[in-house]
């Protein structure tokens, strides 16, 4: 993605960009969240980050995370 910005995403937001060949937004969230469960360092990073694991966006410094470890979308 040529001009990705680090900000406030929706957790399905990101995910589609992600996987923009989903068949769902679900499908798309399972997908990201697998990718995460799978990093331990971003798992432990994101939950020190102190935003509920239930809130429906990732803040920008949660995207920073994500983007350092799986690259950009």
């Amino acid at each position: 993605m040529e001009n990705f910005k680090i900000k406030t995403y929706g957790k399905s937001e990101l995910a589609l960009m992600y996987f923009p060949n989903a068949q769902s937004k679900i499908a798309a969230l399972q997908n990201l969240h697998y990718w995460i469960s799978r990093n331990e360092k971003l798992v432990f990073e994101l939950n020190n980050c102190g935003t509920p694991a239930k809130a429906k966006f990732f803040t920008p410094r949660e995207v920073m995370l994500i983007v350092a470890h799986l690259g950009e979308p």
